[in-house]
């Protein structure tokens, strides 16, 4: 793909759910679920004490995915990296963040497998997490949680804790309960149709392959003060490969993380940040919903990963991907997932820090070989 080109992302039309095609649906969502789940895990200003909390957020998770000690309560099976942005200068005109200027700036960040189950095995249907956290020479950070799906399967924290309770296992199945699946899709048609365009999308073989996606809208402010809505996603320089064409790994619990390691150990993997620019009319309150196909898209610059690292040894796995965390000339939209995100990704951090750290799936010893 030109990454200069927007995405060819039509928009399905909601198809009843019926027999054995809802059995089969439902499996899928429920696969899926923690992908859907993927990016949310960080959260504010929507929480009350007589509805929802960050805790009872956070618990949640633990009901869907268990408690497992020392790890995130979502994308908890991941790798750390480190690499560089060159900015190619062009997003000076939309934003005053000094990441725009023309020239380098160190990052870090982690890619991880959606879901509270840190020693899960790897699917390719299982959504796909790459964090970042762009540091700059004035002290400033921004930092960011993108996925490899094109929109998020909720548009309200109320929506997305019933998507958790919807998948919380049943004991004598140990599988999510499809009539609670159901149910939940009946009450949010909304997430229905999010996730037949979830569904609709080609999933690639590897993490390498992939393009990341901010789902959220945000707003960049420039230097005379102009507000741009924008949503941005990483687009790979590797070329896609669709996941049906994978190779015979895929029988190794690890298959995706250990690819990823073997690449980055090889040769540096890169992809360009490409803002789309929000129109009138484009919503920015709703992450379920698409923004058209033909808007126009800019690309701002190469992110370069050439390390990688295990959380056993890296300080990554203490550090909160938090997508309020901005820079001067970066904004939160009205999309009520931003602050629920960053609220509830602190509870989460908190938790971890005062427990015993378990070993990461991803061993050291597995990076190195």
């Amino acid at each position: 793909m030109n990454p200069a080109e927007p995405d060819q992302i039509s928009e399905p039309h909601p198809v009843p759910l019926r027999g054995a095609h809802l059995i089969l649906r439902l499996a899928f969502i429920g696969a899926v679920i923690g992908g859907i789940a993927a990016a949310f895990l960080y959260t504010g200003g929507w929480f009350s004490s007589r509805t929802l909390s960050p805790a009872k957020m956070v618990n949640a998770f633990e009901l869907a995915s268990g408690s497992h000690s020392g790890f995130r309560r979502n994308h908890a099976k991941g790798v750390c990296v480190s690499g560089y942005f060159a900015s190619n200068g062009r997003g000076v005109a939309l934003s005053r963040a000094v990441v725009f200027l023309p020239g380098r700036v160190p990052i870090i960040g982690r890619f991880a497998l959606a879901g509270g189950e840190p020693y899960q095995a790897d699917a390719a249907h299982t959504v796909r997490s790459m964090a970042l956290l762009f540091k700059m020479p004035d002290g400033e950070e921004w930092r960011t949680g993108m996925n490899n799906i094109p929109v998020f399967a909720v548009n309200s924290p109320q929506g997305f804790y019933d998507l958790l309770l919807a998948s919380v296992p049943d004991p004598a199945t140990g599988k999510s309960a499809p009539s609670k699946m159901s149910a939940f899709l009946k009450k949010h048609p909304e997430s229905a149709k999010a996730i037949q365009l979830i569904r609709s999308q080609p999933v690639s073989s590897r993490f390498a392959d992939s393009t990341y996606n901010s789902l959220d809208a945000f707003r960049f402010i420039n230097a005379q003060g102009v507000v741009t809505p924008v949503r941005w996603s990483m687009v790979p320089v590797q070329p896609f490969e669709p996941s049906s064409t994978a190779g015979s790994g895929q029988a190794d619990k690890n298959y995706l993380f250990d690819e990823l390691i073997a690449s980055i150990q090889s040769h540096p993997l890169q992809w360009h940040l490409i803002l789309t620019i929000g129109q009138p009319g484009d919503p920015t309150n709703d992450a379920t919903l698409p923004w058209p196909p033909n808007r126009q898209q800019v690309d701002v610059g190469t992110l370069t990963i050439n390390q990688i690292e295990s959380e056993d040894t890296s300080p990554i796995r203490d550090i909160n991907f938090d997508p309020l965390v901005l820079p001067n000339g970066i904004a939160g939209s009205d999309d009520p997932l931003l602050s629920a995100r960053s609220a509830v990704y602190s509870e989460s951090f908190t938790r971890r820090e005062g427990e015993h750290k378990n070993p990461s799936a991803i061993s050291a010893a597995e990076i190195g070989k």
